[in-house]
């Protein structure tokens, strides 16, 4: 299949300062897009951004904490000032705070619910918005999770987070199709990033059980990102693709 080509579109991509986020901002630059690139670490971003332009990509970094509304609202219009229009948005910014259920703290569940649901539900809402005022229809893209759909040890919040942003991608589907908006989910299993990778065991035990025999790579989640908000994608939405090769069919448990 022919890589898909985003030459004069526009694109936010949050939680992008490193792993899946920044390795689908790079492959959308990297393809044509113009990307605003968020993460909650400004210096973070700064680098990431740098890295994406002196590959000779399009890059605007734009720090914040998704959670709160004005850090969308400033993406979204930062976008249009210096690109002028926003075509994709890909709200791959999440926390995960594992916790017992049983003594797991209310501060812990809000701060899980305001970032994975909040900032993604207002993310659509807003970058659909300007789609919709702009014309000519668009892209949104959630990150779910393998934990949406198969129940894993101390991550009930983070899951029902996940599981419940597939539901926003369907109900979606009914608010926006109108308007030509695609939404969609993709939900990685195991991935290789930076941080997983600082686990001295997360490679070994995820080969073991993972039917294909590894874990996946950032850019395997970013394959299918970027073909589900391209052009040859156009008639998919309220879907959700699992990348995980193929535990969830098997589901053996990492513990």
């Amino acid at each position: 299949m022919d890589t898909p080509s985003f030459k004069g579109k526009v694109a936010i991509v949050t939680g992008a300062g490193q792993g899946i986020g920044f390795e689908i901002a790079r492959q959308l630059a990297a393809e044509g897009a113009a990307v605003i690139l968020n993460d909650i670490d400004a210096a973070l971003a700064e680098k990431a951004a740098q890295r994406i332009t002196n590959a000779g990509g399009a890059c605007m970094p734009v720090p914040g904490n998704t959670a709160e509304l004005p850090v969308i609202r400033n993406m979204v219009a930062t976008a249009v000032s210096s690109f002028g229009r926003l075509d994709i948005a890909v709200a791959n910014a999440g926390i995960t705070l594992f916790g017992n259920f049983l003594t797991y703290p209310p501060e812990s569940l809000q701060q899980v619910l305001q970032v994975n649901l909040g900032g993604t539900f207002f993310l659509a809402q807003e970058a659909a918005k300007q789609m919709i005022s702009q014309g000519g229809g668009g892209s949104l893209l959630f990150m779910s999770s393998v934990t949406g759909h198969q129940a894993h040890k101390d991550l009930a919040a983070y899951g029902m987070t996940k599981a419940a942003l597939e539901m926003l991608a369907k109900n979606l589907v009914i608010e926006l199709s109108g308007h030509g908006i695609t939404v969609n989910t993709v939900a990685p299993g195991a991935t290789l990033t930076e941080r997983t990778l600082n686990d001295p065991g997360y490679e070994k035990v995820w080969s073991d059980i993972t039917p294909m025999g590894r874990p996946a790579t950032t850019t395997d989640i970013a394959n299918a990102v970027l073909f589900l908000v391209s052009g040859k994608a156009r008639h998919i939405t309220g879907q959700c693709v699992v990348i995980d090769g193929g535990w969830t069919s098997v589901s053996p448990s990492p513990f």
